[in-house]
């Protein structure tokens, strides 16, 4: 088990009860749509995180299809959600004995009253607990030093200009060999490793996967770039539902190139297991 070491433990809240799930509540207003207020605390700059949005809309399939978790979810992200009211439009596509699939679309209004869709998603859900235990693998758990040896939000100064709410909202240690661009040094590697969870305890859970592996700082800040990165289109592998405590999150880039960049994620647990992996496509400030 590794070394989450020996940062002060916070007091914890209960998966069902914390503020993820207040946040990313939808209220069912008939069959196959949703309202939720999204919160302005999940914010960066005054965007809605991609994470988050995914979350809410992962509630959403979750009521919505026959299997409780997420197997894969690939999200196409069209335009910029705001703080506020949206409307989650969702529709099975197929159910079956081992997996189901849906789609869902999250839309808000514009200034006129029209209907604009900020995101939309094609996912497969299943049964987390019913998977087998065979497990075969050459991956490995990333490197990252303990957690008292790390560095988070509150120790540097803000990496985007402008409110970055969501950071009050997360428990993020990030390793010092990828916080070269904090320091005005970025290594040019385009990596990012850190310990995550959520700020008041609450262990993780398949739908908070989908939220960690789009919460830490762009690693185009490693390659030397700023500014806000917007995601374009991001899929996630829910590979096995995680086990209490901190998880550990690593993100590579290897391509940059006519402004767009790929981000690489793996997740893994306090048991050393792999339970997540996203691959997601970005624009890129340059210049």
């Amino acid at each position: 088990m590794p070394e989450a070491a020996s940062a002060p433990a916070p007091s914890r809240a209960v998966i069902g009860a914390g503020e993820f799930d207040r946040d990313t509540a939808v209220t069912r207003r008939e069959p196959g749509v949703y309202d939720i207020d999204l919160s302005a605390g999940w914010t960066i700059i005054s965007a809605v995180n991609g994470g988050y949005l995914l979350a809410v809309l992962g509630r959403a399939l979750a009521d919505t299809l026959p299997h409780p978790d997420p197997f894969t979810i690939s999200a196409h992200y069209l335009t910029a959600s705001q703080p506020g009211p949206a409307v989650v439009r969702t529709e099975t596509v197929r159910t079956g004995r081992t997996l189901s699939t849906g789609q869902a679309s999250l839309l808000q209004y514009d200034e006129e009253g029209n209907e604009v869709e900020r995101i939309r998603v094609l996912a497969s859900y299943g049964d987390l607990g019913t998977l087998p235990d065979d497990v075969r693998t050459t991956a490995k758990p990333p490197a990252i030093p303990p957690m008292d040896q790390c560095f988070g939000p509150e120790d540097g100064p803000t990496p985007v200009e402008g409110s970055s709410a969501i950071t009050d909202r997360l428990m993020l240690k990030l390793d010092p060999a990828t916080l070269g661009w904090a320091l005005g040094a970025p290594s040019g590697k385009g990596e990012m490793r850190a310990w995550f969870g959520l700020a008041d305890g609450r262990d993780p859970d398949p739908l908070s996967l989908l939220l960690a592996v789009d919460a830490l700082p762009p690693t185009a800040f490693e390659i030397g770039l700023k500014g806000w990165v917007p995601t374009v289109e991001l899929t996630v592998h829910v590979r096995h539902r995680p086990a209490p405590g901190p998880l550990r999150v690593s993100i590579t880039t290897r391509n940059l190139a006519g402004g767009f960049l790929e981000e690489d994620a793996e997740v893994w647990d306090s048991e050393d297991r792999l339970v997540a992996q996203s691959r997601q496509l970005a624009r890129a400030r340059l210049g």
